[in-house]
C-alpha cells in the first residue's frame, strides 16, 4: 500500500516551510518513525519521520523547495523491501568548481557557490545527486564556508569538508560593480534566520530595553559541585551543571520581583504565577529558546535532564513548536562561547532576559579587607523599562547573586 508523506503542522500561523536534506534516497528501506527529511520553517527545523516501515518509492519535492503545510512531498510503499542494487555511490569533494578524481575516497561532492549576480540554481533531483546526509556539526561547517553539495551518497564526514576547504579554489570572474564580486558570497537567509532577525528588530522597536549588571562569586557553587557532583551523577544519571543553579536562582528572584515575569498586554500588565524558563541554545540551524515548563516544580536533577534533552533536540534539529512556545523568562549563556560581558536582548513578549558569562578568576576584596582570587562571573539583566523599574531590575540581580553565593538558600527556598 502506498502511503503519502506530508509536511506536518509546524505551529500556529506557520503555513510554509523549506525542504531540507533528504536522509534517504529513492528505493531505500525505511523503518517506522525513522527520520526521512528535514523541514525548516520560520521557527524551527523538524525531522519528518516515516509513517510506516517500507521503501521510499518517490521523492516529490527537492531540497530547497518551498512547500505548504499538508503538501505531499514523498511516497512510501508500506511493507516493501528495498532492492539490493540501491547502494550509496562514491563521489568526491571539490571547492570552487574543481573536483577530485572519481576514485577519491570521499563521501560526497561539494562546490563553493559561484560569485555571480544570478540566484543559485535549484538542487538537482534526488535521483541524480542523492540526499545530503551529515551530522548537524558537519552541516554547520558546510554552511559556514559556503560549500554546496553537488553529489552525495554516503554520509558526509568532517574530513571530507576539511579536504574541500584545503583545495585551492578556481578564480572567479570579476563581477560588475554593484553585484557580488570576487571573494564575496551571497547566501539567502534561512526561514529561521529571517524570523530571528524580525523578532530581534521587533524587540528593539517595541520595548524600552535597558540592561543592568552585577557579578557573582562562584566559590561556593564550585565547592558544592565538587563535593556532591559524583553522588548526584550516580543517583540521577546526569551531571550537576551550572544551569540548574541559575534556573532555581532566577525563580527565587522572579518570585521576589514578579514584574520581571510579567508582560505588557496593550494598556495592561499580565502577571504570571507560573515559571516556564526559556534556555537559549545553539541549534543546527541557529539559536533557539526551548522552554523548561513549570521549572519551579522541578528538582535540580529534573531541571538538568530537561535542559540536556532540549539541547540535544535542538542540535539534532528535532525541536518542536511545543518546545519553543510559552516561556515567561529567558536565560542566555554566552559564557559557553567565551563571552565575558554582553547585553542580551529580550525574547518578546517577555520582559526580562538574564545573560550569563564566562567564569573567570579575578582578584577581589573580601569582607575582611583582604585580596583573594575568586572564580567570578558577570551577570546581566536586560529588561523592559515600561514595566520594570531600575530598582526592581537591580534587586532581581542582587537576589540571584545572593542565591548563588549561598546555594543552600536554593535548597531551603529562603
Amino acid at each position: 500500500m502506498t502511503i503519502q508523506l506530508k509536511v506536518p503542522s509546524l505551529g500556529e500561523s506557520v503555513t510554509q516551510a523549506t525542504i531540507g536534506p533528504w536522509l534517504k534516497r529513492e528505493g531505500e528501506a525505511v523503518g517506522g518513525d525513522e527520520p526521512l527529511v528535514e523541514v525548516e520553517s520560520e521557527k524551527a527545523t523538524l525531522a519528518v519521520p516515516a509513517p510506516a516501515a517500507g521503501v521510499l518509492r518517490r521523492i516529490l519535492r527537492q531540497t530547497g523547495e518551498t512547500v505548504a503545510v499538508g503538501e505531499v512531498i514523498g511516497e512510501i510503499e508500506e511493507g516493501a523491501v528495498a532492492s539490493a542494487a540501491v547502494q550509496a555511490p562514491a563521489a568526491a569533494l571539490a571547492p570552487a568548481s574543481k573536483r577530485l578524481p572519481a576514485a577519491a575516497p570521499a563521501a560526497a561532492a561539494f562546490q563553493a557557490p559561484a560569485a555571480a549576480p544570478a540566484p543559485p540554481a535549484p538542487h538537482a533531483p534526488a535521483a541524480a545527486s542523492g540526499p545530503v546526509r551529515a551530522p548537524p556539526s558537519v552541516r554547520r561547517r558546510i554552511a559556514e564556508h559556503g560549500l554546496d553539495a553537488v553529489a552525495a551518497g554516503a554520509a558526509i564526514r568532517r574530513e571530507d569538508v576539511e579536504r574541500a576547504l584545503a583545495t585551492p579554489a578556481a578564480p572567479a570572474a570579476r563581477a560588475p560593480a554593484g553585484t557580488v564580486g570576487e571573494r564575496e558570497r551571497l547566501v539567502p537567509m534561512s526561514p529561521l534566520r529571517r524570523t530571528v532577525a524580525r523578532r530581534l528588530l521587533e524587540a528593539q522597536n517595541n520595548a524600552a530595553i535597558l540592561t543592568t549588571f552585577n557579578e557573582v562569586d562562584f566559590s561556593r557553587v564550585l565547592a558544592l559541585r565538587e563535593r556532591l557532583g559524583p553522588a548526584f551523577l550516580e543517583r540521577h544519571g546526569v551531571k550537576l551543571g551550572f544551569m540548574s543553579f541559575f534556573v532555581k536562582a532566577s525563580i527565587e528572584a522572579l518570585r521576589a520581583f514578579p514584574s520581571v515575569n510579567a508582560e505588557v498586554r496593550g494598556d495592561a500588565i499580565l502577571y504570571k504565577d507560573h515559571y516556564d524558563i526559556g534556555v537559549a541554545v545553539g541549534g543546527g540551524k541557529g539559536l533557539v529558546v526551548p522552554v523548561v515548563r513549570d521549572a519551579d516544580r522541578l528538582g535540580f536533577a529534573e531541571v538538568e535532564k530537561a535542559i540536556a534533552e532540549l539541547g540535544k533536540k535542538a542540535r539534532d534539529n528535532r525541536i518542536t513548536m511545543d518546545d519553543l512556545a510559552g516561556g515567561t523568562f529567558t536565560i542566555s549563556n554566552g559564557g559557553v562561547y567565551g563571552s565575558l560581558l554582553s547585553t542580551p536582548i529580550l525574547n518578546t513578549p517577555q520582559s526580562g532576559v538574564l545573560g550569563l558569562h564566562k567564569i573567570q578568576k579575578r582578584p577581589i576584596a573580601t569582607e575582611d579587607g583582604q585580596v583573594a582570587v575568586r572564580p567570578m562571573m558577570y551577570t546581566a539583566l536586560s529588561y523592559d523599562h515600561r514595566l520594570i523599574d531600575g530598582r526592581e531590575a537591580v534587586g532581581f540581580l542582587v537576589r540571584v547573586k545572593e542565591c548563588l553565593e549561598d546555594p543552600e538558600r536554593l535548597l531551603l527556598e529562603v
